[in-house]
């Protein structure tokens, strides 16, 4: 009891945000107010501990910033002024536009939405379903993995990898295309646990990230040629039979023809295009063949390439040729989502879609968003409704980003906690709830438990969850279906098929109780020590006929960069340098980046770039300098460092426009092409010039 009655009551919750940690959580609660944000020290993964962000997650909630009313605006778009109004007139004023442009065709309509909440129940049930009963276009989800997701797929056959936590055990270890220190910080912890018994890290990365200053080797390729380094390690294991011939012939489909495919990619060939010796390429092919057991983490920023998808894929094939999946400390990791039985069907009903004649369902990309604005005609886009999401500074080629939401002819709701660059644009702009404000349940890209999140406190203000304001649209556009009206925690009692194996301990009473739970598999879990992949054939396919199926090589491959010095040599001559956009370490995305805590320790953008490309640009460290191509501009401030290779520039991102300095971020310059599969970004696939400011 404290000094005046009050007591305080721990509730379970769940960090929401996209990283695969998914932290459990305990939030400590004084009367109606959350006074203590902590990591759940009874869940073995995230063990009491939270990262820096999460650590201050109550300045989020109670932020000053918060947007805690509806709001209509009053100037132009992308001012962002506005007025207070109720949610009747709110609601209101959404279901008659929605309901005069679905008379005429309802996929004039868009919802837009990733991963600013993580959660089942707000992220992609009740949402999902109200637009599909609607007949609105379909949003694909594209801006961050779908890239790898499919290389992935196409050679492992689902999103399954090493159990995380047996990674200790590992006497190698290939950081590759990732930051853990940053972005996988308990995943990290088990990394390090490895090198304290003894492991060997290497960490491959363009530029001397955090984590590869700790390692013992950091290898800089040039940007978007992991797949070229992978496809000569494969050489030097089938060359110099470095293989696990019994794994192979178990348990693979298509050895042969990748033995033919990869005879001319000698590390001689890889040597130019990454920018790194053959000799050193070989000597990492031989290492990795010879250690055991041997790890590869790998993560999505390799994947925002022109051949990003194939480049995942040749990764993916490289634990099959030496048998690495046999222990399990082996194999690699790129994310554990594939092995939650999520009801995906139960929780979006994709069989409400009204699938009236003569309208097919439409989808979009949504990393395309600005030429969907301002191009699409079958039909053209007239309302967009945006939550968990903040396209204005997140997408790529972000002028035409603003001019596609400058349209004073789209009707535009934004539902956020914050007004955003997103937000400015909005018509309507509606309050969101925290995290700590509503009911979720939640899976993990980086470990195998399930976390609950019960509601800590009241929302805030006028707030209200995703779930509820989709009843309340769909009441008032007279959706009579009863699926738009379940409660939250029926929603979330139904996230995953109980009939699955893997589900048994989920039981949704036990999981609100006690906040998280292991999925039922082996601990340690060796997903495919005996084969077992989940794709078509049993085996890890070297030949794959999901890719053939979809027109593309079924073999590795090579896919050059988009934009390179050696794949598009005219491009180079105007915008030598190469820019590297990875997340800046006090931002998550876009989140976090208007808060003051975190917005004044990142200091401002900043352009790391070598002291040979900055002298001869006359650039000193600490200088303004502007970084400019064909599709637009930012400023930042110099960071001359060795941390980067000649001709590689990073910005740490994703700044808000409004709070950069200028009104752009890196966005301004990252081009709005495709990947080789699954439709993603190039983000870090970009050539730029960069001049004293």
């Amino acid at each position: 009891m404290l000094p005046g009655g009050a007591t305080e009551t721990r509730v379970r919750a769940a960090c929401p945000h996209d990283c695969p940690d998914t932290c459990a959580m305990e939030v400590t609660v004084s009367g109606a107010r959350a006074i203590k944000v902590r990591g759940a020290a009874d869940m073995p993964f995230t063990d009491g501990v939270l990262c820096t962000k999460v650590a201050h997650y109550l300045e989020r909630v109670y932020s000053d910033q918060r947007v805690l009313h509806p709001m209509k605006r009053v100037g132009r778009k992308g001012e962002g002024r506005f007025e207070r109004i109720s949610w009747d007139e709110a609601l209101d004023t959404i279901a008659a536009r929605f309901r005069a442009i679905a008379a005429d065709d309802p996929r004039s309509i868009l919802p837009y939405s990733y991963a600013g909440t993580m959660g089942l129940v707000q992220g992609e049930s009740l949402d999902r379903r109200f637009f599909h009963r609607l007949g609105a276009s379909l949003l694909d989800r594209t801006i961050c993995a779908s890239a790898g997701a499919l290389g992935w797929k196409a050679t492992v056959g689902a999103s399954i990898g090493t159990d995380p936590e047996a990674v200790a055990d590992a006497r190698l270890i290939l950081i590759w295309g990732g930051n853990p220190v940053v972005s996988n910080l308990h995943g990290w912890r088990h990394i390090q646990e490895a090198r304290r018994r003894g492991a060997k890290l290497v960490c491959i990365d363009p530029r001397r990230s955090e984590t590869a200053a700790k390692c013992d080797v950091h290898l800089a390729p040039w940007p978007g040629t992991d797949g070229a380094l992978a496809l000569a390690m494969m050489q030097v294991l089938i060359a110099e039979d470095r293989l696990d011939h019994d794994y192979i012939a178990r348990h693979t489909l298509g050895f042969d023809a990748l033995a033919e495919r990869v005879r001319a990619f000698t590390p001689e060939w890889a040597a130019p295009l990454t920018g790194l010796d053959a000799s050193v390429i070989r000597d990492l092919a031989r290492e990795y063949g010879s250690t055991t057991p041997s790890l590869i983490r790998l993560n999505y920023g390799l994947n925002r390439c022109a051949g990003g998808g194939m480049a995942v894929r040749n990764i993916a094939c490289l634990p099959a040729l030496t048998g690495a999946w046999r222990h399990a400390a082996g194999g690699a990791l790129l994310s554990t989502s594939g092995n939650y039985p999520v009801d995906g069907h139960a929780l979006a009903r994709p069989d409400l879609y009204p699938h009236a004649a003569g309208r097919p369902p439409r989808t979009v990309n949504m990393a395309f968003i600005g030429e969907a604005l301002l191009e699409a005609t079958d039909p053209p886009i007239r309302a967009l409704y945006v939550y968990n999401a903040n396209p204005v500074a997140v997408a790529p080629d972000s002028n035409r980003v603003k001019a596609g939401f400058a349209r004073e002819d789209l009707f535009c709701v934004v539902h956020e906690l914050f007004q955003t660059d997103t937000a400015d644009y909005a018509d309507i702009l509606l309050p969101a709830t925290s995290q700590l404000e509503h009911r979720d349940v939640h899976t993990s890209y980086g470990h195998l438990n399930v976390v609950a999140n019960m509601p800590a406190i009241a929302p805030l203000g006028e707030a209200k969850p995703n779930t509820e304001v989709f009843r309340l649209l769909a009441a008032r556009l007279g959706l009579a279906h009863p699926a738009l009206f379940e409660s939250d925690d029926s929603i979330a009692a139904r996230a995953f098929r109980q009939d699955d194996e893997r589900a048994r301990g989920l039981a949704p009473e036990q999981l609100a109780e006690h906040g998280w739970a292991r999925l039922n598999l082996a601990s340690p879990f060796v997903p495919f020590a005996n084969g077992g992949f989940r794709t078509p054939s049993g085996r890890c396919e070297f030949h794959s006929g999901l890719l053939a199926g979809l027109g593309l090589d079924p073999l590795p491959a090579w896919h050059p960069p988009a934009e390179s010095v050696v794949s598009n040599p005219a491009l180079a001559a105007r915008y030598p340098l190469a820019l590297i956009t990875p997340p800046a370490r006090n931002f998550l995305n876009s989140s976090f980046a208007n808060l003051p805590r975190f917005r004044d320790e990142q200091g401002g953008p900043v352009l790391q770039i070598h002291p040979d490309d900055a002298a001869g640009r006359g650039i000193g460290d600490g200088q303004r300098v502007r970084i400019h191509n064909d599709r637009g501009e930012f400023h930042a401030r110099a960071v001359v460092t060795t941390g980067v290779r000649p001709g590689v520039v990073v910005s740490p991102s994703v700044w808000w426009h409004k709070l950069s300095g200028d009104g752009n971020n890196a966005n301004a310059v990252t081009a709005s092409t495709a990947t080789d599969m699954g439709g993603g970004p190039i983000f870090y696939d970009c050539l730029v010039e960069v001049s004293c400011a």
